[in-house]
């Protein structure tokens, strides 16, 4: 069957979109809906994607269709799309992980996403799921200067984002007493993701990672029935996953304000810690996941609880 196809000008560019109806979750999200949600949060999400490579997570066929990751900007992107270049590593293993055969890397374009044509672009392709890293390649200190660092709290069943909600509040109170100031947001799925600004020259992603994993191993001595530092499987059960790994600088966590892929599409939604401390007293754990139209109403009223994420300033304290 031929695609439908549909000519659209977004900001003086001209894209050509097929299948607009099409069905991309199962509660019947069409794509349309899809990039009417990212046309309208755009102001809001942009300057969290600035400078940053993108990797897409695209469900072609809907959610429950398959996907696949995307790194390399594709060959048929528009010319305005802009790209930057960074090594990719494929094969051996880290971290204690199965070695998968020799480690080779290459020099791969990745989008990065800057304007609304782009990002309505990426909504065409069904690019449901943006990830990004701590560093803005294209940005003002390259690909080796992490602007951020991220503890990506993951619940081991039965714990949920009430758990994650404990652990959360225990990360700011200690962060508190370093000078630190931090936002959060929910990942989208079960978990919590508390960011820690930093936005100024000479960090690195070593330092990142340290410091992330000295206050994971501080919080697991504190409370090891609750906390756990290790990715173990067999750890995890009951307790909370303080992942510092993913300020490695290969990695990527989910771009705030992204969709998720899931029965109904949520969003990764910025929260008032406020909301963080109402969950921690036993608030429903399906509270934080939020749909589309639910972030948009937020962003209309508190403009964007993430923007500091951008704008603060705080280099990291020596440990």
């Amino acid at each position: 069957m031929a695609e439908n196809r549909v000519t659209v000008e977004v900001e003086g560019r001209t894209l050509v979109i097929g299948n607009l109806d099409k069905r991309l979750y199962p509660d019947g999200t069409t794509k349309a809906e899809v990039i009417h949600y990212l046309t309208a949060v755009a102001p809001v999400l942009l300057p969290h994607l600035a400078g940053r490579a993108i990797t897409m997570k695209r469900f072609p066929d809907g959610t429950q269709g398959g996907f696949f990751y995307e790194k390399r900007c594709p060959s048929h992107a528009p010319e305005w799309v802009r790209t930057v270049d960074q090594w990719v590593s494929h094969g051996a293993g880290r971290w204690g992980k199965e070695d998968r055969g020799p480690k080779t890397s290459e020099e791969v374009p990745f989008c990065v996403v800057e304007s609304l044509p782009t990002l309505v672009w990426l909504g065409g392709m069904a690019a449901l799921e943006l990830h990004t890293p701590m560093a803005q390649a294209a940005g003002r200190w390259g690909a080796e200067v992490p602007t951020l660092v991220v503890l990506d709290l993951d619940p081991g069943a039965p714990a949920n984002a009430v758990e994650c909600a404990v652990v959360a509040l225990r990360i700011r109170e200690l962060l508190d007493t370093l000078g630190l100031r931090t936002v959060v947001k929910s990942s989208g799925n079960k978990g919590l993701q508390v960011y820690i600004p930093v936005n100024v020259p000479g960090t690195t992603h070593d330092g990142a990672r340290g410091f992330a994993q000295a206050i994971a191993l501080l919080l697991e001595k504190q409370d090891p029935q609750l906390v756990v530092s290790q990715q173990r499987k067999d750890l995890r059960p009951g307790k909370v996953l303080i992942d510092w790994l993913q300020n490695e600088s290969f990695k990527t966590t989910v771009s705030v304000y992204s969709l998720r892929a899931r029965e109904r599409p949520t969003v990764s939604t910025p929260l008032a810690w406020d909301e963080v401390e109402a969950l921690a007293q036993g608030g429903d754990p399906e509270s934080i996941q939020m749909s589309p139209q639910q972030v948009l109403e937020r962003v209309a009223r508190h403009g964007d609880l993430f923007a500091e994420a951008t704008t603060l300033e705080q280099p990291l304290p020596k440990l």
